[in-house]
């Protein structure tokens, strides 16, 4: 990683938690991933050579940059996709700031009629980090844009672990799935498709 990507990461990380900490902005959290989860992604990204990667909670981009930056070394990219403009607009000016913009495709409005319209098997890694509400019913959709071999990765696996119970429960239901739970950050689950 470059040492202006670094620096941005840091500042991202430290803008991130202060925000957050304000009780003032309550309503526009930015919710970002640990800087570790960051690195654990981006180990994730290059060895299962995950070329095509689907990000749904793009947030102010920071979990993207770890995500393209990775993808970059392996001529691969990412599709994101955020509901809130006011975030779109922060990630776009950090995609700028890090140089990646050509390897980021930004997507506005809710996950559901995205993945509606994405095709079969289209991504390599599928990494959720959204509205915990809405993964049990994305889950066909989210089964079908993944391919054979494929790997899903949803943050708050551990922090939030009430709100994910019957979508986790779901996965691991499915034979064609082989799950696991890593406590880096907030928990990260993984499904690894058949």
């Amino acid at each position: 990683m470059n040492p202006d990507l670094t620096a941005l990461l840091d500042e991202l990380a430290t803008f991130g938690d202060a925000h957050d900490g304000d009780p003032a902005n309550s309503a526009s959290r930015m919710l970002n991933i640990t800087p570790d989860t960051g690195e654990f992604l981006a180990v994730l990204v290059k060895a299962t050579q995950s070329r095509r990667i689907l990000e749904i909670g793009t947030s102010n981009g920071y979990s993207t940059l770890w995500l393209a930056d990775a993808a970059a070394a392996i001529d691969g990219a990412v599709t994101t996709v955020e509901v809130s403009k006011d975030k779109i607009a922060l990630a776009r000016a950090n995609f700028e700031r890090a140089g990646l913009t050509g390897r980021i495709t930004q997507h506005e409005g809710d996950a559901g009629p995205l993945l509606a319209g994405l095709p079969d098997a289209g991504f390599d890694m599928v990494f959720l980090d959204s509205k915990r509400s809405a993964y049990l019913d994305w889950w066909p959709a989210l089964r079908r844009v993944l391919r054979a071999g494929g790997l899903l990765v949803v943050d708050n696996a551990t922090s939030h672990a009430h709100e994910m119970a019957e979508f986790t429960d779901a996965v691991r239901a499915d034979t064609g799935f082989t799950t696991s739970l890593v406590p880096v950050g907030k928990g990260e689950f993984l499904a690894v498709k058949a």
